[in-house]
């Protein structure tokens, strides 16, 4: 191989997911490469080139221009033009030359038969953004089973533990007050000493109250017979993947020969869960606020752990916000026993992050009191020493003041149900600027303590408003296309340059609050009252909002971009740093940085969709 041919073999070699083959592929794939030079303004492909072709930017870039005249995306050195040779993609778009450019190009069929034994890397080429960020997403989450704990964690761990047993001539009834006595649901049957079979709620109904068998007959009538085991030497996730096979919920624990005890469904999952679990029970039985701060300093942790499983970012957020509701309840408990009874019933709640489930343990709080109408000049005094006490306490467990004074503290969102109501009436009926930043907000709520018919009347009143409001909708929109994700990694210009975060991506604003503005959008135009992003995203798809292919690539970017955020949080983490949203590319492979674009066209385009259906701009 000459050395211009190496120079171009070394550079593909580097590149996603040319990386993925072979050297020989590699080699083979050079040698059919041809080089092309294309001034500035021209459109792709040349006019010249009738079949359709992969191109590779050696030098120059390239712009990505939809049908509707938007740019969708920026090319540069090192990226790859797959739209030529991606089915159904290439009649949707315009490729520009912005400058003049160096290509390394090769059709679409010589790649793909050079790639047919690499179906990972010919998925590349010829799928469309949206596929195959569905397909890393499926990909993410399978491993996530994969490196469960489960996997690491001995039967001889969780089972529970001694063996509950019946003889198996003793009566169903006797079976079925043991299993009321001692609170299980289900009886491991003896016969002479050793396993015979196993009895459970399910075999009383079924088999014998169905079929109206007399309970004063034997258990072995209608106990399961051949009950499957497990070995107290392996692993929980065997166990489960027994469970699931054979639809069952219990198993019988062996060692050595004899009966130990049972593992069911419930103890794995509560494997999974009990650190966060256990964390939230500490919570509630703390009795100072010394306590509850010494609890919450676990709650980095947990999302250190949780991020090593590999759980979704949906997943992470739920079982933060689910620890920062446990000391919300428990502040407000303690307020109470230190103020004594509220003078009329009230609300506290949530918005933002902790009200759409989707917090971190880096949050900050935002909330607010919704009081009875009967509330009295007098009472406010209560009231705001409740809020202080609350947000003190939340402040001193890791939860900042809200920069935005978006605080029960606050006497303006310290109010009663009827200023509530019209809060939502005016920011809807006058969508100014002040309006529509609120609207992003409090269009998130969610109790935590409290009547929670307050706002679930005020959200009925407010959605059946914002469906009539294409307005208000469209001025939404506008406010929320203010952040845009990235145009692909087109040099550093995505970057951040402020000195503290200095050449990194903004994950927040360049990728997760687009979603979550469009999710909210949709939302409240088809009088959606769920508040999180992704159930939000289900609900409207299908809906003249959002079509159902539309909601499954939002719900893949969001979920892509949440995992990254996580990932990146919990090595800031272990490494004694403060959690942020600032992801130095440095810190991903090369494929991710293929899939971030992957999820910022997806956004992008629908950012576009919206913008085009409200004809703004």
């Amino acid at each position: 191989m000459d050395s211009e041919l190496k120079e171009i073999r070394d550079f593909i070699a580097c590149l996603p997911p040319f990386d993925r083959l072979p050297e020989e592929v590699v080699e083979t794939l050079t040698e059919c490469i041809t080089i092309r030079y294309l001034r500035c303004g021209v459109n792709m492909p040349p006019k010249n080139v009738s079949e359709h072709r992969l191109y590779i930017l050696r030098k120059g870039a390239l712009s990505l221009i939809s049908m509707k005249g938007d740019l969708i995306g920026k090319l540069s050195e090192g990226d790859i033009c797959t739209i030529f040779c991606t089915q159904g993609d290439n009649n949707d778009f315009i490729v520009k030359v912005d400058e003049d450019t160096l290509l390394y190009t090769i059709t679409c069929d010589e790649l793909t038969t050079l790639t047919e034994q690499y179906p990972d890397v010919k998925s590349f080429f010829i799928e469309t953004a949206s596929q195959r960020l569905n397909q890393q997403v499926s990909l993410m989450n399978d491993e996530a089973i994969v490196t469960s704990t489960l996997m690491t964690t001995s039967i001889g761990d969780l089972f529970s533990s001694p063996a509950i047993t019946i003889d198996s001539g003793a009566s169903i009834r006797d079976a079925a007050i043991m299993m009321t006595e001692e609170g299980y649901s289900s009886l491991m049957v003896l016969k002479d000493g050793r396993l015979d079979g196993i009895i459970t709620d399910k075999d009383i109904r079924r088999r014998c109250v169905a079929t109206s068998l007399s309970p004063d007959e034997s258990v072995d009538k209608i106990m399961t017979k051949d009950v499957l085991s497990i070995s107290y030497a392996e692993n929980a996730f065997d166990a489960l993947m027994l469970m699931s096979r054979k639809s069952i919920h219990h198993l019988p624990v062996i060692h050595d020969g004899d009966l130990e005890g049972m593992v069911t469904v419930t103890d794995l999952i509560r494997q999974e869960e009990q650190n966060a679990v256990h964390l939230t029970g500490i919570i509630h039985k703390a009795d100072t606020l010394e306590e509850l701060v010494e609890a919450s300093k676990l709650l980095p942790q947990i999302q250190v752990q949780l991020a090593r499983l590999g759980t979704t970012a949906d997943h992470v957020g739920r079982g933060i916000t689910a620890i920062t509701t446990a000391l919300t309840h428990r502040l407000i408990e303690m307020a109470e026993d230190k103020l004594g009874s509220p003078p009329v019933p009230y609300a506290w709640v949530a918005a933002g992050s902790q009200a759409r489930q989707e917090q971190t343990s880096c949050s900050d709080q935002d909330n607010g009191l919704i009081i009875s109408d009967e509330m009295k000049p007098e009472h406010d005094a209560w009231f705001e020493a409740l809020a202080t006490f609350v947000s003190d306490g939340l402040a001193a467990c890791g939860y900042v003041y809200c920069p935005g004074d978006v605080m029960a503290t606050n006497p303006k969102w310290r109010q009663t149900q009827s200023v509530w109501r019209g809060y939502y009436r005016n920011w809807i009926d006058t969508p100014e600027p002040m309006a529509l930043m609120y609207s992003s907000i409090f269009f998130d709520l969610t109790t935590v303590h409290g009547e929670a018919s307050y706002l679930k009347d005020i959200r009925r009143k407010m959605l059946k408003k914002t469906q009539k409001s294409t307005l208000f909708l469209a001025h939404l929109t506008n406010n929320a296309l203010n952040l845009r994700p990235p145009l692909g990694f087109f040099r550093d210009f995505v970057l951040v340059h402020d000195g503290e975060h200095n050449d990194t991506l903004d994950l927040k604003h360049n990728g997760i609050a687009p979603v979550v503005d469009l999710a909210r959008i949709y939302a409240l135009s088809e009088g959606i009252s769920e508040v999180n992003t992704i159930e939000r995203l289900k609900r409207a798809a299908g809906t003249p909002s959002l079509s159902k292919s539309g909601a499954d690539e939002l719900i893949d970017a969001y979920e892509f971009l949440g995992m990254l955020r996580i990932k990146h949080q919990a090595r800031q983490i272990k490494n004694n740093q403060p959690a942020d949203n600032f992801l130095s590319p440095k810190d991903i492979s090369k494929l991710e940085r293929e899939h971030l674009k992957d999820a910022f066209k997806v956004i992008q385009t629908m950012q576009n969709n919206l913008q085009s259906y409200y004809r703004i701009g």
